[in-house]
């Protein structure tokens, strides 16, 4: 696989340098990418990087994952408009732990073959330097005409005389460069990517190994990913959209991708899944024959769901996602954690029902007329149960008087009510 080729049919170049296509092709290389590991999962807007070093490793060269455990101590001020927190080092360590746990759903880290992806963290090369031995042996070789035309630079500068850039942020793409030298003298490494906010960072780091080095180093960067609405990409009403399952659940997740525009799913299956080429085109034409079955975006969410959460996780959404439709069972209501279940029926009203009144069971009569004010009147109540138009955890309620008690609550404390086909409401009983 040819893999400046593979990204450029994805979208997944911006800018790249001259002669790095002739040097991928010659043999083995090394690249790296840097995550900021200000948290302890991976967001999707962390995604395009990732799957970059995916295909990278598919083309059959070795992938690097920098840590920024030096870096995230300073805070990169490209694309920002003001200084960030910076974390301590337990904080920084616990952070890589779970991040690395993530990418090895995306990279080899395991095996024995000569290209396995490896984790590094520039603290740990950082740590011992001196801030003296620092500007003597890197500083020296940088000019400070140089690193004001950068366009991270130019903007904080010219943004809010309030906020300014501090110094240890005006030399982070000096640490940065350090980086890409560093790897390129111990690890072989000779391209760096990253988004193109990084571009020139990135350029720092190759004049750094040209100067101090006399070596050749080179850069890729991708597009900031952006939604065809002009709405940021990975941000929802409540956030960002993790990988961690704690954080935004598989359900969530899946639904992110499913609800994309036709627009954005054509752009993103591209890059953010491994379809080849033709199979890309032919889901795009089955999607123009027949928009409205959303053959594009079911796919998306299935391959980005299954690459990220695991096949089960992926048929466990699909499933939820089908409750509200009418054809959910009720074992997969009560297989679902309370922020699966939340998450599907948001916006449905809720009812506070005491604990104290199911205790020897209530006829649903009384439960959903008296307890709860779901219908207005026992004479509705009744007339829609008989007409078999009320069903209670996705189980249709036989008589007036059938009983319901706490056994029957979903995550202890839920009660899922349907009148007719779409009509839901939630007991919150405690």
């Amino acid at each position: 696989m040819n893999f400046v080729e593979e990204l450029k049919w994805r979208g997944m170049i911006h800018d790249i340098m001259p002669g790095t296509e002739d040097m991928l092709e010659k043999e083995m290389t090394a690249a790296y990418v840097g995550i900021d590991p200000t948290a302890d999962s991976l967001h999707i807007g962390h995604l395009v990087s990732v799957m970059m070093l995916k295909h990278f490793q598919v083309a059959g060269h070795k992938p690097i994952v920098l840590v920024g455990g030096a870096t995230g101590m300073i805070g990169d001020p490209s694309m920002k408009n003001a200084e960030r927190n910076l974390l301590d080092e337990a904080t920084l360590r616990h952070n890589q732990d779970c991040i690395k746990q993530q990418l090895s759903n995306f990279l080899d880290f395991g095996s024995t073959v000569p290209n396995r992806a490896e984790m590094v963290n520039n603290y740990d090369w950082m740590k011992g330097i001196t801030f003296l031995d620092f500007i003597r042996d890197i500083g020296k070789h940088i000019t400070v005409n140089y690193m004001m035309a950068k366009d991270s630079v130019k903007k904080r500068l010219s943004g809010d005389a309030r906020e300014g850039l501090s110094f240890t942020e005006f030399t982070y793409q000096l640490v940065q460069g350090f980086d890409f030298l560093h790897l390129f003298q111990h690890n072989n490494c000779r391209l760096q990517m990253g988004g193109s906010d990084q571009w020139g960072n990135i350029t720092t780091g190759t004049e750094l190994i040209r100067r101090v080095a006399g070596g050749e180093a080179y850069a890729l960067t991708c597009p900031l990913i952006t939604k065809a609405d002009g709405g940021k990409f990975g941000k929802t009403e409540s956030g960002n959209v993790w990988l961690d399952p704690e954080r935004t659940s598989p359900y969530q997740f899946y639904q992110f991708w499913l609800n994309t525009s036709d627009a954005d799913a054509e752009k993103y299956i591209k890059i953010f899944t491994l379809l080849s080429r033709q199979g890309v085109a032919d889901l795009v034409e089955e999607h123009a024959q027949a928009p409205h079955a959303r053959a594009l975006q079911k796919r998306l969410a299935e391959e980005v769901t299954v690459m990220v959460h695991g096949r089960e996780a992926y048929d466990f959404a699909v499933e939820a996602s089908q409750i509200l439709f009418g054809k959910g069972a009720t074992e997969t209501l009560q297989k679902m954690d309370e922020k699966t279940l939340l998450s599907v029926f948001e916006g449905v009203p809720v009812f506070e029902v005491a604990l104290s009144t199911l205790e020897a069971g209530l006829p649903a009569i009384d439960l959903l007329s008296e307890a709860a004010a779901i219908f207005p009147s026992k004479g509705e109540a009744r007339r829609t149960i008989a007409g078999g138009g009320v069903s209670i955890n996705k189980e249709k309620v036989a008589a007036p008087d059938q009983l319901v008690d706490a056994k029957s609550l979903l995550n202890g404390k839920y009660l899922l009510v349907q009148k007719g086909k779409k009509n839901y409401s939630l007991l919150l009983v405690q």
